[in-house]
């Protein structure tokens, strides 16, 4: 479905990065003679996940179908660093127009990718899934939820329209849990209902009312061996809250089902690319 949702809006997506940065037009590329072809070498500074192939591809498919990419690598290999990444070949302007927004998405997406991994290697052995959350870069969902893949974990819901997740605020404006729980179950039936658990009392009320799974955010890690304990596969346990690398594996072998943390979209550095031209 995510991949469905892709071919759909890459292209647009691309088109406005495009649009943000060309304007009305590649004043210094004009410099450069118009009929000039040239060659380039995408390489790595660094070791990484490799992710974003499709939207730099497109980025010179828009500015001109003359340009080829000949990639050496595929989205989630492994690389290196002074690793080359792909060859381009065409007319030397729109190469130069489109070597930064090609950039930005491959390196960007191989940040969240590489991320995704470490994360993903350190529960490697353990029946978890590290899952991601709603804290992307706007306009570029999508294409995060796809990286976090690539790298090795797992989507959580893609919005608020096609998962139910009931807050605080949910439960003070439904008036109970039970009746949060109730009233999410008749406007939309068959989809899970997950509600955020602040104490051991709402895990409680919380179970009777039938939630599929509970949200334990910010417990210790006493508290989530506690709720593992108490609920007993009544229900699946989603731990978040303060999840890093140095902790991940510790939350994880309390026995929840799910962590979910920010982490792989938001707290990323963008992997360091070059373009070298011939």
């Amino acid at each position: 479905m995510l991949l469905d949702v892709l071919d759909e809006e890459l292209l647009h997506t691309v088109q406005i990065a495009l649009a943000e940065d060309i304007g009305s037009g590649d004043i210094t590329a004009a410099l450069v003679p118009e009929h000039l072809s040239t060659r380039a070498t995408v390489i790595s500074r660094e070791s990484a996940i490799v992710c974003g192939m499709a939207w730099f591809n497109a980025v010179f498919a828009e500015l001109d179908c003359r340009i080829t990419v000949e990639w050496l690598v595929h989205d989630g290999d492994a690389i290196q660093r002074d690793q080359p990444l792909c060859r381009l070949s065409g007319p030397a302007r729109p190469l130069l127009s489109g070597e930064r927004t090609a950039l930005n998405f491959l390196q960007t997406l191989s940040a969240t990718a590489t991320v995704s991994r470490r994360y993903a290697e350190s529960v490697a052995d353990l029946p978890v899934r590290i899952l991601d959350t709603r804290k992307t870069i706007p306009g570029l969902r999508n294409a995060q939820k796809y990286a976090v893949r690539v790298g090795g974990c797992h989507n959580h819901r893609s919005g608020l329209y096609d998962g139910i997740l009931i807050k605080e605020n949910h439960i003070a404006a439904a008036g109970s849990i039970s009746r949060a729980v109730t009233q999410a179950r008749s406007g939309n039936p068959g989809m899970p209902v997950e509600i955020e658990i602040e104490n051991a009392s709402q895990l409680l009320q919380a179970l009777d009312a039938g939630a599929d799974r509970l949200l334990l955010d910010n417990h210790s890690i006493p508290e989530l061996s506690a709720a593992v304990k108490t609920v007993d596969g009544r229900a699946k346990l989603e731990a978040s809250g303060g999840i890093t690398l140095k902790n991940v594996r510790e939350v994880a072998l309390t026995g929840v089902d799910y962590i979910s943390t920010g982490s792989l979209t938001k707290d990323i550095k963008a992997i360091d690319l070059s373009m070298l031209f011939e």
